[in-house]
């Protein structure tokens, strides 16, 4: 896997995690994940590294389908906060209503980290309020597997520690037993 670091550490570059797990305005998991990405170049965040494709078990209560999860590195020219009301347009626009918490999506896109931890420092999530780096990140194989693929390098500054030793913990371990990299499948989302 080549080393991507020197994209991230430009300033302007947004790590971003994607997920889904229901059909929704854009097709198949797959399609939508494609459709959000096309959309984002169109609409000037371009993609400068997307991760394979994984597929993971759901989190949460409840029995749900499978999600298809994914990470790119984004490269955008407005703040975070500006980005991530773009991000909740398109989960709209690609079918998602306000549910159950960690219930089924057709698309959910978010901030993982920016170069630097803009927004709120504290862990715990505050109603409107952007916390970077993402305050539950470190605890999801699901979204620390595709930005190994991306960003190995990358460095938690709360946590001091990179995504490689993040992965060693136990809880990921664990999660890792029920994520599949879909081999050959390359995410591929950038558009030709």
């Amino acid at each position: 896997m080549a080393d991507y670091s020197p994209y991230y550490h430009s300033g302007r570059h947004v790590l971003v995690a994607l997920g889904s797990n229901q059909t929704g305005h854009w097709g198949s998991p797959e399609e939508t994940l494609r459709t959000a990405v096309y959309t984002l170049n169109q609409l000037g965040h371009y993609v400068q590294i997307s991760s394979d494709l994984y597929l993971t078990l759901a989190v949460g209560l409840g029995r749900q389908s499978i999600y298809l999860n994914a990470a790119i590195l984004l490269r955008s020219n407005v703040a975070p906060a500006t980005l991530l009301r773009v991000f909740k347009r398109l989960e709209r626009a690609a079918g998602r209503r306000l549910g159950r918490h960690w219930g089924p999506r057709p698309l959910d896109i978010d901030i993982i980290s920016t170069r630097l931890a803009i927004g709120r420092t504290g862990r715990r999530r505050v109603a409107g309020q952007l916390v970077l780096p993402h305050p539950e990140m470190q605890n999801r194989a699901f979204v620390l597997a595709p930005l190994a693929d991306i960003a190995p390098h990358w460095w938690h500054p709360k946590l001091g520690c990179t995504i490689h030793q993040l992965m060693r913990r136990p809880l990921i371990k664990q999660q890792m037993r029920g994520l599949r990299r879909c081999k050959g499948s390359s995410i591929r989302l950038l558009p030709y």
